[in-house]
């Protein structure tokens, strides 16, 4: 048993962050060039908050796959 090797939950997590926030980043890159007309605008739209939200969801997703990499570390024990 000395040779089984557990992957943490937050590597999974991470991978899932990374994943929504590049969609999202995408969509919202897509919206900023192909804005839809002014009458179908959200109220906030100039803020483009997909595009800030997908960067925040891919920064944080990346920290948690670095952080919690599961191969090349050495054994604690």
């Amino acid at each position: 048993m000395d040779t089984e090797h557990q992957v943490p939950i937050w590597f999974f997590v991470g991978g899932l962050l990374l994943v929504y926030g590049v969609l999202i980043f995408g969509g919202g890159v897509y919206a900023w060039l192909n804005p839809p007309p002014v009458e179908h605008r959200v109220k906030l739209f100039e803020y483009h908050a997909d595009v800030w939200w997908g960067i925040v969801l891919v920064g944080v997703g990346a920290l948690y796959l670095w952080l919690n990499w599961p191969w090349g570390k050495k054994s604690e024990a």
